[in-house]
């Protein structure tokens, strides 16, 4: 999977899919990235880079439990080749 802009809105696309709002804001984040899950928001580390900030998405997505029943057609599809990446990484 490359990591640009495309996969980066696919990303946003799957979050806000699965009922996260997702905002780039500046602040001091230990790990890049703050999720206030009684708001279901996700908040990114705006400076960083493009490909940093697909790869936080896909973390995050990974401890997220998602309910796919809610997910288009579209973000189903995102999710499995998501979940094909992380087998062929172990």
């Amino acid at each position: 999977m490359k990591l640009n802009s495309t996969t980066l809105k696919k990303a946003e696309s799957f979050l806000e899919d699965a009922g996260y709002v997702v905002r780039y804001e500046k602040g001091n984040f230990h790990s890049g990235y703050c999720i206030l899950e009684d708001r279901n928001v996700v908040v990114i580390n705006k400076y960083y880079e493009t490909d940093a900030k697909v790869n936080t998405i896909l973390e995050i997505i990974s401890n997220l439990k998602i309910d796919l029943g809610k997910l288009n057609q579209k973000s189903k599809d995102f999710y499995a080749k998501i979940a094909q990446l992380k087998l062929e990484d172990l």
